[in-house]
């Protein structure tokens, strides 16, 4: 049996947990509905509905009614009494609309503008050193990655950096053109480069009694570098340029372990590479910001007077930490000597001007074999098995022991 376009309907409204049940006729229009709604929740609804400026919206099956005009009829005709229609009542007041439009936006929701800004900062912030600057497609640091405080032994106070500014550094790090350079020259690929964990008491312990400090560690040669970023009282940072001389005694470790006579030779040629490239890039005029990247490194001091001065400020530096393993200058010297004099045979300081900081695909070309480097390294390396039986080795040996 059809029911009649002119017979009554009955329907349920729901408001804010409460109900009520009202019956009226198939072509009520929706505004007639709104006000039934006003009348049947007068009671009940603090005087919300009961007020002629609330924008009261009826929703009947996630429509809502009258949406096109208020004087259409607020059900289809084919609208059926059983199951009764459900019809959901939401109203706002004047004032809570006055009091949204003239709020402000909260700081702590991010809007689409902020998203756009937010990538256009983490754009650059990947170009610390500058807009040309890159890590080299194949030959880099894969994946970044900083310590979280909860790992970090005790709960850091006020004055410990966000996480979020160690992933920074390690940015700077991977970026920076010395070590791009280390990196494309010796065709190296490290998975991932992490913050060590400040207070990490088994390792840290571990390297005291053996009279040094743990500032990072070589897994698996070269599969993960850990630098410590933080000092112990997790107040700031510790100097960039000695996390990027740590970062590159890590990255020596890819071929030895020990700390022996061959480690230092590379070691130091590595560090002459470093320095070196951004002396050369301050002779150029590469300029950031108004400043070189040797200004930005810390290094500008090391990389004054070109390669002979190199050499001998990474000698000295080379001899101090030599000191605590025994190994003497004489069986690095010659290898930080031969690996400036390549250098400066190859003319990188004026050829390299117009190459990309990341490193070209035809980077392995124009890169000579190394012949010389490894053979600089062998040397070093028979000079080390002959230091084995020097007085000076011997005594060193027996001070470990």
């Amino acid at each position: 049996m059809e029911e009649s376009a002119t017979s009554n309907l009955e329907i349920k409204l729901t408001f804010k947990g409460q109900s009520a049940t009202v019956s009226i006729p198939k072509s009520t229009t929706a505004a007639a509905l709104e006000e039934e709604v006003r009348h049947a929740f007068s009671e009940h609804s603090s005087g919300l509905l009961a007020d002629p400026r609330t924008t009261i919206k009826l929703l009947y099956k996630g429509k809502v009614l009258g949406q096109n005009s208020s004087t259409d009829p607020a059900f289809p005709t084919d609208v059926k009494s059983k199951p009764v229609p459900k019809v959901v009542v939401m109203a706002t007041s004047t004032e809570a609309v006055t009091t949204l439009n003239a709020g402000r936006s909260d700081p702590l929701i991010r809007g689409f503008d902020d998203e756009r800004r937010k990538q256009s900062g983490a754009a650059a912030r990947t170009m610390y050193w500058g807009p040309q600057t890159a890590q080299h497609r194949n030959y880099k640091f894969v994946k970044l990655e900083a310590c979280t405080w909860q790992s970090f032994g005790h709960r850091p106070n006020t004055n410990t950096p966000h996480a979020f500014e160690a992933l920074r550094i390690l940015e700077r790090l991977s970026t920076d053109p010395g070590v791009v350079a280390i990196m494309v020259e010796r065709e190296l690929v490290v998975n991932t480069l992490g913050e060590m964990d400040p207070i990490d008491d088994r390792l840290k312990q571990k390297k005291q009694t053996e009279g040094a400090c743990l500032l990072g560690y070589n897994t698996n040669h070269g599969l993960r570098i850990d630098l410590k970023l933080r000092p112990d009282s997790l107040d700031g940072f510790l100097p960039y340029e000695s996390i990027a001389a740590t970062l590159i005694h890590e990255l020596s470790h890819n071929w030895v372990g020990e700390h022996d006579a061959l480690f230092w030779a590379n070691y130091g040629q590595m560090r002459v590479e470093y320095l070196h490239r951004h002396a050369a890039l301050a002779a150029s005029g590469y300029i950031v910001d108004g400043r070189t990247t040797a200004s930005l490194a810390g290094v500008t001091e090391l990389c004054r007077g070109g390669l002979a001065a190199i050499s001998e400020n990474v000698q000295k530096e080379v001899a101090k930490e030599m000191l605590q393993h025994g190994v003497p200058i004489a069986a690095v010297a010659p290898a930080i000597i031969k690996r400036c004099e390549e250098l400066e045979a190859e003319g990188v300081a004026t050829g390299a001007e117009g190459r990309k900081l990341g490193g070209g695909e035809n980077d392995g070309a124009e890169r000579r074999a190394g012949n010389a480097r490894e053979l600089a390294l062998t040397a070093a390396e028979r000079r080390a098995k002959e230091n084995d039986e020097s007085p000076l080795k011997n005594d060193a040996d027996q001070s470990k022991q």
